[in-house]
């Protein structure tokens, strides 16, 4: 087997299945542990890596138990325990952990520890020894198989969310994880299709992939030859991204929207066909005349809300107004709280429709206050070593060309230098053409007043796009404030192509 070093990997696929081994732990009776402590014993428990539980439990819900409420696909808590007729991740974890069903609702403690033996159920079931378990990046299959995706293709999108966590980084609700470079093997995952590439050939909207819903959860139809579309509505997924795709793409949903935004950086999946009807508004003549678009979180939780969700939503609301003479405004563009005899309360008081529709009415996006993109090209902005090289080989690059090197234990960084205004956070985004050949894991340096911080960038997947890997503190001046660094154990070409920096 060929192994790799990636945020987002994969292990090998399924192996012998062997019984669930770990002891089942003893159980303390103390009540609302504080979450640090909860997934430190979890892990402990049922020897998982306490970084790669957190990781995934931050996928899922951003450590957001949400006061016991379901999710749009009926799981629950931190860790997303589900109950639905395709999972039964909930009452798996009744069986492995001897609680009650209604305890792993609601007590955090409670459902991290049922997350963490489920996880560890499946990892026994693929065949991972003691060894193999101290090594995040063999996780990969058990953590696909957690999501319960319906296929490989989903099950590397569920996978690679939970990496992502583990190579930028997570700082939530008190419990934090540290950017690391994590070791994997990808296995068969390789070789399923990328849903975060953009699909010109089969989506109605350029830069959007298509995944299409489950045939049972939509109706095929002419639109707009018979029915005009005058309307788009916007939700609120309860519940994330690939879990959304997974469950549209779930026969017993019977649900489906026809696009989903991600939060972290704005990614847009179409699923069903603009003239088709898709089943969202709960309302058969809004479904009829409008198009739905989902957007990954909750309706309590504004951390889902991003600035990249809204301005990649806004751009597509626009382009669907522009498209079917939709009128750009709140007459036009409705939540789904506000569809005649609605039960539901998304996007809910957390979402900023002032800043979404100052982005959907303007001839583009508006120009934040400060944002500036250095190009591997821009002069006096961009040094590397004569170590690398410059290529047209990629498609989907930023500008004409971009630079690649091959890894090395040593410091060969190329560098980015911008000139920030004034001293504040800045979010800072990284393009690049990905690649199969391309590095699991290129360190992308961010110089911050306390020291430089490094993030690891999958950069087979994912490319074409501006993509964010943090908000970071930065100082007023000009100097190198982005890297690319050489220094990875990965196997592929690290590439630097463009970075933009915005306030």
């Amino acid at each position: 087997m060929t192994l790799v070093r990636t945020r987002s990997a994969a292990l090998a696929g399924c192996l012998l299945a062997v019984l669930l081994v770990a002891a089942r732990p003893a159980w303390s009776e103390a009540r609302d542990a504080p979450l640090p402590a909860a997934f430190a014993k979890a892990a402990a428990a049922y020897d998982v890596p306490r970084d790669l539980l957190v990781a995934l439990a931050y996928a899922e819900t951003h450590l957001d138990g949400h006061g016991g409420e379901p999710s749009a696909s009926n799981g629950y808590g931190v860790m997303h325990l589900v109950s639905n007729p395709a999972n039964h991740s909930l009452e798996k974890a009744a069986e492995l952990t001897e609680l009650a069903e209604g305890r792993l609702k609601t007590d955090d403690e409670a459902n991290v520890l049922g997350g963490a033996a489920v996880l560890r159920s499946h990892a026994d079931r693929l065949g991972l020894d003691a060894t193999a378990r101290k090594d995040p990046g063999r996780w990969y299959g058990a953590v696909a198989a957690y999501g319960n995706a319906s296929s490989a293709a989903l099950g590397r999108l569920y996978a690679d969310a939970v990496y992502e966590g583990l190579g930028l980084g997570i700082d939530a609700r008190g419990v934090r994880v540290e950017p690391q470079e994590v070791t994997a093997d990808r296995g068969e995952y390789a070789k399923a299709r990328d849903l975060t590439a953009a699909d010109a050939a089969g989506a109605d909207y350029p830069g959007a992939a298509w995944t299409p819903a489950n045939s049972g959860n939509y109706r095929a139809a002419g639109r707009e030859s018979s029915h005009n579309i005058d309307r788009v509505v916007i939700h609120v997924t309860q519940g994330s991204y690939a879990g959304t795709i997974s469950w549209f793409q779930n026969p017993s949903a019977r649900v489906s929207a026809h696009y989903v935004v991600k939060s972290s950086n704005g990614a847009v999946t179409q699923m069903v066909r603009d003239k088709d009807i898709a089943w969202h508004a709960g309302n058969s003549s809004y479904n009829n005349r409008s198009i739905g678009i989902e957007h990954e979180g909750f309706v309590n939780d504004a951390s889902w809300f991003t600035d990249a969700m809204y301005r990649a939503s806004a751009a597509l609301t626009r382009h669907l107004c522009d498209k079917y003479g939709i009128p750009k405004n709140r007459t036009g563009i409705v939540g789904h709280n506000e569809v005649p005899g609605a039960t539901h309360t998304d996007p809910g008081r957390n979402w900023n429709w002032t800043t979404f529709m100052k982005y959907v009415t303007g001839s583009s996006t508006p120009a934040p206050a400060f944002s500036t993109t250095i190009d591997n090209a821009t002069s006096g902005r961009f040094t590397a070593s004569a170590n690398w090289g410059t290529s047209t080989f990629a498609g989907r690059r930023h500008g004409a060309d971009y630079r690649f090197a091959a890894p090395v234990a040593a410091s060969d960084p190329a560098w980015y230098t911008a000139t920030i205004p004034s001293a504040g956070t800045y979010r800072v985004e990284v393009w690049y053409p990905a690649d199969p050949g391309y590095n699991s894991a290129a360190p992308y340096m961010v110089a911050t007043p306390s020291g430089n911080r490094t993030l690891y960038v999958d950069q087979r997947s994912g490319g074409g796009a501006w993509r964010t890997i943090g908000t970071f503190a930065l100082r007023a001046g000009t100097y190198k404030v982005v890297g690319v660094s050489r220094w990875t154990s990965g196997t592929g070409h690290v590439v630097a192509d463009a970075i933009r920096i915005t306030r």
